[in-house]
């Protein structure tokens, strides 16, 4: 992880996180959701996006970017646990993303850290992330950081295809973590965990 640098995200990065995320998306959910689904996928769609959300939330979604040698090269969200029953104490992971030619460089490791330090600073008890059933490679990441499944399991629908995704959960506190309640059917927030590392 030597020569990463985790701050938080500026304006400016929207462009580059949203090449991140598209090329992610189109890396690591190739065969796992429809083709059709992720050659549609824009960059620029999605940083405009970005830009138009930017700073909104009043500060309960951080953005996080990671830089190596001045470039950035990943990015992470996290923010409340996006549910119709949420509770104060979890925090969601929504995404971490990095660059596909930088992954298995401690460059998702070091976002993934850093994110969990801070909402374990902020007072949350435990982080809440959601994940594709099928992606070997982010299950077995988020598994070697001390993350396990927790039993609810529900579809996202992805080009008219549902796929499934598990929820995966890891206590920041000392305190044994609670099973989270259910969620509800219509999910709210930016649709599947976005987890590709």
């Amino acid at each position: 992880m030597s020569g990463v640098r985790v701050r938080e995200m500026a304006l400016a990065d929207c462009d580059r996180v949203s090449e991140i995320r598209v090329r992610g998306w189109q890396a690591a959910y190739k065969g796992l959701m429809p083709q059709s689904y992720l050659d549609a996928l824009s960059t620029e769609r999605d940083a405009a996006r970005r830009r138009a959300r930017f700073g909104q939330g009043g500060g309960a979604v951080v953005n996080l970017v990671a830089e190596r040698a001045g470039e950035v090269v990943g990015w992470a969200c996290h923010g409340p646990y996006r549910d119709g029953e949420v509770r104060a104490t979890d925090v969601e992971l929504y995404a971490i993303y990095v660059d596909p030619d930088r992954t298995g460089a401690g460059v998702g490791r070091a976002l993934l850290r850093e994110a969990a330090e801070r909402c374990a600073a902020a007072g949350y008890e435990r982080m809440l992330l959601w994940v594709l059933k099928e992606n070997k490679g982010a299950r077995g990441f988020y598994e070697h950081a001390g993350f396990g499944p927790d039993g609810a399991e529900e579809p996202f629908e992805a080009g008219g295809v549902e796929v499934p995704e598990v929820r995966y959960v890891r206590a920041l506190t000392d305190t044994p973590a609670t099973p989270p309640p259910a969620r509800t059917p219509a999910r709210t927030g930016a649709g599947t965990g976005e987890s590709a590392v």
